[in-house]
């Protein structure tokens, strides 16, 4: 009887599951070859950057798109906390920096045990101020001063811990939706790290919950179900466990995405040249 409840159970789960394969995927605006690090804030627009051109530049959905900061150092990825101050990746400066609404910049990590850091790449803000990076490599760099990648936590008092070295380099990075599982994509692995967070921050329990997936992952976010979106060859949908739930596919290969909209139900992406964006039926999961 149980087993026949569980399986009635699952089959209405698969029943009710969101069809990833008709989905439209509308072009927003093109020319942004860098293109990377989208971010919704509750204001009404997007922040995205555009590491080539060295700017980040305001998508606002009644205004089209508009410069936010020139001269960026190369922002990469981009997070917000619940005080709407933005969180950046900065490969060029090779540092992490913050903006506060006023538009003062401060850094808040450039160096590891007295060494600079790579060229930190993606960014997450947990609800309670815990910082999470990923500082790869992907581009040439004189002068490296670190001999690993990393994935980095800065609790809300400033102080930094390094989460892990793995052997191929991190990108993408996101939390669950109750903020107690830390996710990290890796490129070279082509897998995505999951690892167990405690009240206080810190990481545990290190696993590989996707593996193989079907090409170097690059950004990744989660809905208020958990799934997970995996920018991939288009963007890949798994389950929290890990199982594959449907694709979607795009005209251009994104680099990174971000749920917006002021019901979060539209995943922005950003691909080689061009920023989309489709409608969805399950929000997206904001810690902000």
């Amino acid at each position: 009887m149980r087993r026949f409840l569980l399986a009635a159970l699952l089959g209405l789960s698969c029943l009710f599951a969101e069809d990833y394969s008709n989905l439209k995927v509308e072009q927003v605006a093109t020319g942004f070859p860098g293109g990377e690090g989208p971010v919704w804030s509750r204001q009404g627009y997007l922040l995205f950057s555009d590491y080539s051109t060295n700017t980040i530049h305001r998508y606002d959905p009644t205004k089209g798109v508009t410069v936010f900061r020139s001269d960026s150092n190369g922002a990469n990825g981009n997070a917000l906390d619940r005080q709407g101050r933005l969180y950046t990746c900065e490969y060029r400066s090779r540092r992490v920096t913050r903006t506060s609404k006023s538009g003062k910049i401060e850094v808040l990590a450039d160096k590891w045990e007295g060494k600079r850091l790579n060229a930190p790449n993606d960014i997450v803000v947990r609800r309670d101020g815990h910082v999470y990076f990923t500082d790869p490599l992907f581009t040439p760099l004189e002068n490296r001063e670190l001999d690993f990648y990393g994935v980095y936590d800065i609790a809300p008092n400033g102080k930094m811990g390094l989460i892990a070295k793995p052997k191929g380099r991190p990108n993408g990075i996101t939390l669950s939706p109750d903020g107690k599982i830390l996710y990290v994509a890796n490129t070279d692995e082509r897998n995505i790290r999951a690892y167990d967070l405690d009240r206080k921050g810190h990481a545990t329990n290190e696993r590989v919950l996707i593996a193989d997936l079907p090409g170097g992952p690059d950004g990744i976010k989660t809905d208020v179900k958990g799934n997970l979106y995996v920018t991939a060859r288009g963007i890949a949908v798994y389950s929290p466990q890990g199982q594959p739930l449907g694709r979607i596919a795009l005209p251009e290969n994104p680099r990174n995405c971000a749920f917006g909209d002021a019901d979060f139900k539209t995943l922005y992406l950003t691909g080689r040249i061009t920023l989309f964006r489709v409608r969805l039926e399950t929000p997206g999961a904001i810690q902000y």
